[in-house]
C-alpha cells in the first residue's frame, strides 16, 4: 500500500514539474516577445527649423494706471443737499460733483456782509473826520482795523460755502457714486472715483539685466485680453531703484487712449522693441509642448531600435523661448537650425516613439495671420 502511495506521488510531482517548465517557456518566450516589440509608428508632421533675423523685444507683465486719478471726497462735514452728476459719465474739470447743504453758511455770510457794510461807513466818517482834527488818529486807524476784519469775516464764510461745493479736480471720467441724495457726509468721506485716462499708464517690470537695453522713447505694444488689437506707446519713465527683492525695475509707458479701452488696474501684456535684430530658430506655436516645468519639442531623428535597428523616432527637447509673432515662436537656445521638428501631434509622443511623417497639411505658420472671418 505505502509503495502504491509512493509510487502515485511521484507521479504527481513529475507532472507539476512538466507543466511548471511549460508555463516558464511560455513566460519567458512572453517576456522576449514584449522586450523586442515595436509600437507602430504614430503619424506627425514636421518642419526643419530655420534661423530669421527677429526684431529684438522684451516681454513683460504690466498694470494700466490712470494719468491722474483720486478718490473725490468731502472737505468739510454737511448733508447732501444736490448731487449733480451720473456714475461713469466723463466730466470737465470743475464740474460741481455734489452741493452740500449751506444754508447755516449762507445766513451767517449775511450777517457778516451787513456788518462788513457797517464798518465800511464807519471808516469812511472816521477818514473824513480825522482829516478836520476832530478825531485821533488812533481812532482811525481801530476803524480801519475793524473794516478788514469785517471784509476777512466775509471771505472766511464764502470760502466755507464753496467748499461746501465738490468739485472736479480736474477733467476725467467718474466712477461709480458712493453717496446719496440726504445722506450725511463727514469731512474725507469718499463721493465718487475720478481716472483722467487718456493718455494712460502703463507700468510694468523688467529684469536688472534688462535695463542697460532699454531707452527713454523706445516703443511699447500693449495688448489685454478682451480689449480688440494692440495699442502703441513709448517708454517715459525708468525707476531709479531697484527692487531688493525681485531684482527688477520699475518701468513706466505712457499711451494714448481715446476711447477709453484700458481701464485702471486692468492686466496688460507688453511688448517693448529694443531696436535691434537677432538671429533666432523660429517655430510654428504648435510645435511647443508647454509644461511648468519647462517648455519642450520633439525633434526627429535616426534612433536605434531593440535589436539594434534603426528606426525615424522623436527625442523630447527642453527649449527656451523667446518673443511670439503671429503663429510663429521665437527659440532662444536648446535647438539649431536645420533639426527636424514635430509640428502637429507631439501630444501622444514621448521620447523614443516612432513617427511617420505625413507633411501634406502642415498648421499655419505666419508672421501675420489673417484668419478669415466666419
Amino acid at each position: 500500500m505505502s509503495k502504491r502511495m509512493g509510487v502515485m506521488l511521484l507521479a504527481v510531482m513529475a507532472f507539476l514539474a512538466a507543466i511548471g517548465t511549460v508555463k516558464f517557456r511560455q513566460i519567458k518566450a512572453g517576456m522576449a516577445m514584449a522586450a523586442s516589440f515595436q509600437p507602430p509608428p504614430e503619424a506627425v508632421t514636421t518642419i526643419a527649423a530655420r534661423a530669421e533675423a527677429w526684431p529684438a523685444t522684451l516681454p513683460a507683465i504690466g498694470t494700466v494706471v490712470a494719468v491722474r486719478g483720486v478718490t473725490v471726497s468731502a472737505d468739510l462735514p454737511g448733508m447732501v443737499e444736490e448731487i449733480s452728476f451720473e456714475s461713469g459719465r466723463a466730466v470737465p474739470a470743475g464740474q460741481v460733483l455734489v452741493r452740500l447743504d449751506s444754508r447755516q453758511e449762507r445766513a451767517q455770510l449775511q450777517a457778516a456782509e451787513a456788518q462788513r457794510d457797517l464798518a465800511h461807513a464807519n471808516l469812511d466818517r472816521a477818514r473824513g473826520l480825522v482829516a478836520e482834527g476832530v478825531i485821533a488818529q488812533a481812532d482811525f486807524d481801530k476803524a480801519s482795523a475793524e473794516h478788514k476784519q469785517a471784509e476777512a469775516k466775509v471771505g472766511e464764510i464764502r470760502a466755507t460755502i464753496e467748499r461746501k461745493q465738490i468739485r472736479a479736480p480736474f477733467a476725467g471720467v467718474l466712477g461709480i457714486r458712493q453717496v446719496n441724495l440726504g445722506q450725511y457726509l463727514n469731512a474725507g468721506e469718499a463721493v465718487v472715483s475720478l481716472q483722467a485716462i487718456d493718455p494712460i499708464y502703463v507700468n510694468f517690470s523688467v529684469p536688472q539685466q534688462e535695463l542697460g537695453s532699454l531707452k527713454i522713447g523706445a516703443p511699447v505694444r500693449v495688448s489685454a485680453e478682451g480689449v480688440a488689437g494692440q495699442s502703441s506707446g513709448r517708454i517715459t519713465a525708468v525707476d531709479a531703484v531697484v527692487d531688493e527683492g525681485t531684482r527688477n525695475a520699475q518701468v513706466q509707458a505712457t499711451l494714448a487712449n481715446p476711447d477709453g479701452r484700458f481701464r485702471p488696474g486692468t492686466f496688460v501684456k507688453a511688448e517693448v522693441a529694443l531696436g535691434v535684430e537677432r538671429s533666432m530658430v523660429v517655430l510654428p506655436a504648435s510645435a511647443i509642448s508647454y509644461a511648468p516645468y519647462g517648455d519642450s519639442v520633439f525633434v526627429v531623428g535616426d534612433l536605434d531600435g531593440p535589436g539594434g535597428k534603426a528606426y525615424r523616432g522623436v527625442r523630447q527637447q527642453v527649449v527656451k523661448l523667446g518673443g511670439a509673432r503671429g503663429d510663429q515662436v521665437a527659440v532662444v537656445s536648446g535647438l539649431s537650425a536645420g533639426q527636424e521638428v514635430v509640428t502637429s501631434g507631439a501630444f501622444k509622443l514621448r521620447t523614443g516613439a516612432a513617427v511617420r511623417v505625413h507633411n501634406e497639411t502642415q498648421p499655419s505658420n505666419e508672421a501675420a495671420p489673417k484668419p478669415e472671418d466666419n
